[in-house]
């Protein structure tokens, strides 16, 4: 079998008053975050390790250092006669104590960075992940805006939509877009995309992923000429979906479509109410930057 899958990059535009250079500058940020984020995480590791270690050789040179004052004292209470051997021991420990100060000095000036640098890219992190949750909280303001919209569907159970963190999933049978064996959108179907469409053109900073699904019976002799499997047939019904959201306004830019035929079911297909289940269009919303790592 062959598999035919046309992906067009995706990135919804916040509407028509966005220049093209703040769009490009956003997805740069976008995606300069995204690269950040675990580099961040593992250099904040690396600067507490540091900042352990250098306490602990801090510690230990004060030690060092206290031990090496205690014996200059001893030495200095020696009787008279070994004050030549003393002096002598005193200059060696003086310079010793004078190097150890010089490097307690530079290990604390060393903590002192660490801690800063730490610091800083604490805040770093938080400020990407309220960006993150930001996102997350604008996707569930389109969740709801679906879910009014499409309530009389929902409840026919012809359309679904669920939300998973950042990935937002609308799902729709097929009988509501097309008939049977056919890749050509309904007049009813074209309507309720329509209403669909209104609410997509307001959605920032999103790739819309169009996903065709089948269920499991070959298709007919009558169609084979046509769409010789269910492959071809959720490629075309996909990337017509595709072609009507273009149409009606939405940023080719940030669609693409995919067809996936009949192997990635949601229910099973030994009975009709399975096998209709899993005839679907689903349209995804997923984050720019997690599209491009794919």
């Amino acid at each position: 079998m062959k598999r035919l899958i046309l992906i067009l990059l995706v990135a919804l535009l916040p509407g028509a008053c966005v220049s093209s250079k703040e769009y490009k500058a956003r997805l740069a940020e976008i995606d300069s975050l995204k690269g950040n984020m675990s580099q961040l995480e593992e250099t904040i590791k690396q600067k507490e390790d540091e900042k352990v270690a250098l306490s602990s050789e801090l510690s230990k040179l004060r030690r060092e250092y206290e031990d090496l004052k205690k014996e200059r004292d001893s030495l200095q209470a020696d009787n008279a006669n070994l004050k030549y051997l003393l002096e002598a021991k005193k200059d060696e420990l003086s310079k010793a104590i004078t190097d150890l100060r010089a490097k307690v000095s530079e290990k604390e000036q060393r903590i002192k960075e660490l801690e800063s640098e730490i610091a800083r890219l604490s805040q770093e992190k938080q400020r990407v992940l309220e960006e993150k949750e930001k996102a997350i909280a604008e996707l569930k303001g389109t969740y709801n805006k679906l879910v009014n919209e499409l309530q009389e569907e929902i409840k026919k159970g012809e359309i679904e939509v669920t939300q998973l963190r950042d990935k937002l999933t609308l799902s729709m049978v097929e009988k509501i877009l097309f008939d049977s064996g056919s890749a050509e959108i309904k007049k009813e179907g074209k309507k309720v995309l329509d209403r669909v469409v209104e609410i997509l053109k307001n959605v920032k900073d999103r790739q819309i992923n169009i996903e065709g699904h089948t269920d499991n019976v070959p298709i007919s002799p009558r169609l084979a000429q046509k769409f010789p499997t269910n492959w071809e047939l959720s490629t075309a019904r996909a990337t017509n979906v595709v072609r009507y959201l273009q149409e009606k306004g939405i940023d080719p830019a940030l669609l693409s479509a995919t067809g996936y035929a009949e192997y990635r079911p949601v229910s099973p297909n030994d009975t009709e109410e399975g096998r209709a289940k899993n005839r679907r269009i689903e349209i995804v919303l997923v984050p720019l930057e997690l599209k491009k790592s794919e």
